[in-house]
């Protein structure tokens, strides 16, 4: 009898089902970017073009990032104790700044970190030279969107400066060249409403309709933000952009840590996203995440890039909770106002939504294998009463042990297959040495 061949195959292990429970002694299939079959039984009918050993391992879908930015890697440890307006004293000018050899060398470093903190997906806020990023994400082969930075009103270095029409055709220009080339997609987006005229709003918005992506914006994140639409509109963030027929099914809302409950409902009438980076607004506010939960709006985690604290979304999620649990759990006495399998399911299943990917998020056949694994076999890790619990408690991103996106493996055993970490690592100690990029 002839042998069913597969891509790969994981034999002897554990995995998260789509219930977020741990079931065990299984094998999986993975074939053609998706996960062919899980069996309960050792599958003899099968060979397997790649065999992984999956004893000691915990299978789980892979996080996605759903906020982060690239042309902020190299800034990772500037911004802490800062003054306020960080954004507009220390970010801004230094992406200012950036080149095309600061941006590959940005987005190799940043596609590293995620890998080997367990994230398979990401959404990018917008930078500038997004195709050299590009480039190197396609190579990485992480699942992720990227966007162009935005903005055509506000008082920017010339090198950032652009007009409404310019933004418009470099947004559309990165979608052209970019958009469904190997596991990116690119979303429109607007960097802030300050920034952006009410003919950039709009236009982007439809943009994002008409080519069938999202787009994204930072909302709400601080008062500045509101206190900005209610100077020159009269209404809030939200009820701004509905003014402008630019709220849909297609948006997505960074930070959104000052909704107000009109907002919130608004955001749930037309199907919008949220996306909370936890490090990041713990100094600004904390976000009213179980209503928007209540409501069915679909909340996301991201990390807000690497100058608000890494790319790990394992970090993220502790804070998460200890966050919510803090703010809105006490008052209530309920400390499972947000449990670890509804975080999660913000981290995996809600970000591939958000990301804007069917059948992902989730390890089940037919869906796509996007999928990571935890070494079990440490202290911190095997004496647990509870794995579900202990995954959101004590796993940090150096537990992961292999990654797979789209069927693919782009870590095993620690090791990254697509990039060349060595030379990554000495371009990074070069240029924090001497200020240069070399390739």
């Amino acid at each position: 009898m002839n042998k069913k061949e597969v891509d790969i195959l994981i034999k002897n292990t554990s995995y998260l089902d789509e219930n977020f429970q741990v079931k065990e002694h299984v094998s999986i299939a993975v074939s053609d970017g998706t996960i062919q079959k899980i069996y309960t039984e050792n599958p003899t009918a099968l060979q397997a073009v790649d065999i992984i050993d999956g004893s000691g391992l915990l299978w789980m879908p892979g996080l996605v990032d759903g906020h982060m930015h690239t042309g902020q890697q190299l800034l990772k440890g500037a911004v802490l104790d800062e003054l306020p307006m960080i954004w507009t004293r220390i970010m801004l000018p230094f992406e200012s700044t950036l080149t095309p050899e600061k941006m590959r060398l940005s987005a190799g470093l940043a596609a590293l970190e995620m890998i080997k903190n367990g994230t398979t997906g990401f959404i990018d806020a917008g930078s500038y030279y997004m195709e050299e990023a590009a480039k190197v994400y396609v190579i990485s082969g992480l699942r992720g969107a990227l966007s162009h930075s935005s903005m055509d009103q506000g008082n920017f270095p010339d090198s950032i400066r652009q007009t409404t029409q310019e933004v418009l055709k470099s947004q559309d220009r990165l979608y052209d060249a970019f958009h469904g080339k190997g596991n990116l997609k690119v979303f429109y987006s607007l960097r802030a409403l300050m920034n952006c005229s009410p003919e950039l709003t709009a236009a982007t918005a439809q943009r994002a309709l008409d080519r069938n992506t999202f787009y994204q914006a930072h909302m709400n994140e601080y008062a500045g933000e509101v206190n900005y639409t209610l100077q020159n509109y009269q209404m809030r963030p939200v009820e701004y952009l509905e003014s402008l027929n630019a709220l849909n099914n297609r948006f997505i809302a960074a930070h959104g840590i000052m909704l107000s409950s009109h907002e919130r409902a608004l955001l749930e009438k037309v199907g919008a996203k949220v996306v909370h980076c936890p490090f990041s607004n713990c100094g600004k506010g904390v976000p009213n995440t179980p209503d928007l939960l209540e409501r069915g709006i679909c909340t996301g985690l991201g990390t807000d890039g690497t100058a608000h604290g890494g790319l790990s979304l394992w970090n993220e999620m502790k804070i998460f909770r200890s966050v919510m649990n803090a703010f809105w759990g006490t008052g209530n006495a309920d400390p499972a106002v947000m449990p670890a399998r509804t975080i999660l399911k913000i981290a995996t299943e809600n970000g591939s939504k958000i990301l804007g990917e069917e059948n992902c998020g989730v390890l089940k056949e037919g869906y796509k294998a996007d999928m990571i694994s935890v070494n079990w076999r440490q202290p911190q890790l095997l004496a647990t009463n509870n794995k579900v619990n202990t995954l959101l408690e004590c796993v940090v991103g150096n537990d992961i042990n292999d990654s797979i996106v789209n069927g693919k493996l782009l870590m095993r055993n620690r090791q990254v297959q697509t990039l060349d970490e060595e030379k990554l690592m000495w371009q990074a100690e070069h240029y924090f040495a001497t200020g240069e990029v070399i390739e």
